[in-house]
C-alpha cells in the first residue's frame, strides 16, 4: 500500500567506511549544557538561606532570578552544539569533510 510507512529495507544504506556515531561529543557537551541550570535550582539547599542580600533582596530570591538568563546561555550553548553536530552529520551523510 502506498500510504505504508517506509521499512527498513526502504531506507538507504549508510555508505561505506562512513559510520556515523550516535553519540559524539557535541551531544554530549549539549546535554550537559542542559542538565547545569535543572541541576542548580533542584538543589535548594545550595541557595536556601537569606545571606548575603542584594539592594535588601535575599539570596534565595536573587539567585534564583540570576538563572533566568544563565539558563538562557547554556540553552543557546547546547542549540549551537547540537546544530553544529547537525551540520557534521549531514556533511559526512553526503561524504564531505567534518
Amino acid at each position: 500500500m502506498p500510504s505504508d510507512p517506509p521499512t527498513v529495507d526502504d531506507v538507504a544504506p549508510e555508505p561505506a567506511g562512513r559510520h556515523i556515531p550516535a553519540v559524539t561529543p557535541e551531544r554530549v557537551l549539549a546535554g550537559l549544557a542542559l542538565l547545569v541550570p535543572i541541576v542548580a535550582m533542584l538543589w535548594v539547599s545550595s541557595y536556601n538561606k537569606s545571606e548575603p542580600a542584594v539592594a535588601g533582596t535575599p539570596f534565595f530570591y536573587w539567585y534564583q532570578l540570576l538563572w533566568v538568563p544563565v539558563s538562557a546561555v547554556f540553552t543557546v550553548t547546547a542549540y549551537l552544539l547540537i546544530n553544529r553536530d547537525e551540520k557534521a552529520r549531514k556533511a559526512a551523510g553526503q561524504g564531505g569533510a567534518r
